[in-house]
C-alpha cells in the first residue's frame, strides 16, 4: 500500500511542470497589458488607454523603453511612440476612432539584449460593424442550381475501420466520400458511439481549418461520440488523411504558396473557383450523414474553427436540413473589407499583387461568409478572439452583425488565433441545448 502511495505521488509531482507553465509558453519574459475599459470596448469617439507592464521572471522591469505604434485592425501605422517602464508599469494613450472597428497597439522592448513584442487590440462600437461585400443579384440562383447538379450524383463511399482511433467507448471508420460528378472526393473520420442504435444520434459535421495537412488530433473532440453523438471530421482536398506528414508538407509546398495556393485557384471565375466544390463537399457530407441508419432524423449540427468555421457558416446557409451551427473566429469573411480601409477576412488576397481585380472580386461575393449568414435561419455559436491577426475581429463582427436568427456570441478578447479546450467544450454543451 505503501508503495503504491509513493508511486502516485510521484506520477504527481512529475505531471506539475506539463500543468504549471506560464503564459507564454516557457517564456522568461510576460507582457502584461490592461485596457482601461474591462471588456476592451469603447464607444467611437471615446478615448482609450491601456497599462503595460513587463515582467521578467516574474518581476517588474523598471526603466526599460517600450515603444510602440498603433494603427487600425491590420492596417499601417499612423502613430507611434514610446513609454518608460517605472515600477515595471506605464500607460499608453490608444486614442480613438471616428469609425466602428478595432485599434491595435503594437509594443516591443528590449530586454537584456533580446527584443520582444507584443500586441493588443481595442474595439470602438464593434456591433456597428457592417460587411463592406455585397450580395449578388443572382447569389440564391447559383447556388440553388449547383445544389440542384449534386443532387444529380449519387451517393458513393467507402468506410473502413480505424483502429487507431477506435476506443472502449466509440468507433471509428475511415470514409472517402466522392463529391463531384467527376469522380472527386474527400476523406474524414466518422466517430460513432459504441453499439450506436438505428435512430438515436444526433450528426455533426466538422470542416478543416485552412492549409493541405492530415486531420489533425482527431480524438481531440473525442466525447462527442462518447456522449452518443455520430461525428464527421473531413478534409477537403482529396488527400488521405492517413499519409505521412512529410508528404503533406510536400504537397503543401508545391501546390499552396502565396501566389498559387488553392483558395486563389480559379477565382477569376465563379463557376472554376476551388472552393465551389469545397462548398458542394461539405453539402455531400451532410447528405452522408443524413442517409445513416443510427441519425436520429432531426439534429444535423455543423461546427468548425477558422476555415472550417467559414464552411460551417456556409453549410448552415446554404443546407435546410442544418439545425444548429458553431464557428469559431471564421475565415473566408468580408474578404473584399480591405476595400472600405479596414481589416478584410481571410486568406487576405490583398496582400498579394494582382488580386485586386473585377473578376475577382465579383467571384469573391459568391463565397464570401457574409453572404451564407444572411440566409442563416438557425441557431448559431460564435467565437473570437480580439488579438486575432489570422481572422481579425472586424471581420467575425461583420459576420455576427448580419445574422438575424437566434444567436449567442462568446468572445474571448485575448485570444489569438486559437480556443482552449475549455471553450471547444462549451460548444458541445451548447449544441446539446439546441438537440430536439
Amino acid at each position: 500500500m505503501k508503495q503504491a502511495f509513493f508511486l502516485l505521488l510521484f506520477l504527481c509531482l512529475a505531471l506539475l511542470p506539463l500543468q504549471a507553465e506560464n503564459n507564454p509558453y516557457r517564456s522568461d519574459v510576460l507582457w502584461v497589458t490592461v485596457p482601461d475599459h474591462a471588456d476592451w470596448l469603447y464607444r467611437t469617439g471615446e478615448k482609450a488607454t491601456v497599462e503595460v507592464q513587463l515582467l521578467k521572471y516574474g518581476m517588474p522591469q523598471d526603466g526599460v523603453t517600450v515603444h510602440y505604434e498603433m494603427g487600425g485592425d491590420m492596417m499601417p501605422a499612423d502613430a507611434q511612440g514610446s513609454v518608460q517602464l517605472k515600477h515595471g508599469k506605464a500607460v499608453i494613450n490608444v486614442g480613438t476612432m471616428k469609425q466602428p472597428g478595432f485599434r491595435d497597439c503594437r509594443m516591443w522592448a528590449t530586454v537584456d539584449g533580446k527584443t520582444y513584442r507584443h500586441h493588443i487590440k481595442v474595439g470602438f462600437s464593434p456591433e456597428e460593424i457592417r460587411p463592406y461585400t455585397t450580395k449578388p443579384a443572382d447569389f440564391e440562383v447559383f447556388w440553388e442550381k449547383n445544389k440542384a447538379e449534386l443532387a444529380k450524383v449519387p451517393l458513393k463511399y467507402t468506410k473502413v475501420r480505424a483502429e487507431q482511433y477506435c476506443t472502449d467507448r466509440i468507433d471509428c471508420y475511415l470514409v472517402k466520400l466522392q463529391v463531384s460528378a467527376r469522380g472527386q472526393s474527400v476523406y474524414g473520420y466518422l466517430f460513432y458511439p459504441k453499439q450506436a442504435a438505428k435512430g438515436t444520434c444526433p450528426v455533426v459535421l466538422c470542416p478543416p481549418g485552412a492549409g493541405i495537412k492530415t486531420i489533425k488530433d482527431p480524438l481531440r473532440h473525442k466525447y462527442y461520440a462518447e456522449e452518443g453523438c455520430i461525428r464527421f471530421e473531413i478534409e477537403i482536398h482529396g488527400l488521405n488523411p492517413e499519409m505521412s506528414a512529410e508528404t503533406f508538407r510536400e504537397i503543401s509546398d508545391a501546390f499552396n504558396g502565396r501566389e498559387n495556393g488553392y483558395l486563389m485557384n480559379g477565382l477569376d471565375n465563379r463557376d472554376h473557383y476551388y472552393m465551389k466544390r469545397v462548398y458542394l463537399a461539405c453539402i455531400r457530407s451532410i447528405d452522408l450523414l443524413t442517409s445513416l441508419p443510427e441519425w436520429d432524423g432531426k439534429n444535423v449540427i455543423v461546427q468548425g474553427g477558422s476555415q472550417g468555421g467559414a464552411l460551417a457558416l456556409v453549410t448552415a446557409g446554404l443546407d435546410k436540413r442544418v439545425t444548429a451551427c458553431v464557428a469559431n473566429h471564421p475565415a473566408l469573411s468580408d474578404m473584399a473589407g480591405y476595400k472600405a480601409g479596414r481589416a478584410g477576412g481571410y486568406p487576405h488576397f490583398f496582400r498579394t499583387e494582382g488580386m485586386d481585380t473585377p473578376d475577382k472580386l465579383r467571384t469573391m461575393a459568391y463565397y464570401d461568409v457574409v453572404n451564407f449568414a444572411r440566409r442563416i435561419q438557425v441557431p448559431v455559436r460564435m467565437t473570437w478572439g480580439y488579438n486575432d491577426d489570422v481572422c481579425p475581429p472586424t471581420t467575425s463582427y461583420a459576420v455576427y452583425n448580419v445574422l438575424s436568427c437566434p444567436k449567442e456570441a462568446l468572445i474571448t478578447p485575448v485570444n489569438e488565433h486559437w480556443t482552449s479546450d475549455d471553450t471547444e467544450r462549451s460548444h458541445w454543451e451548447w449544441i446539446k441545448k439546441q438537440l430536439k
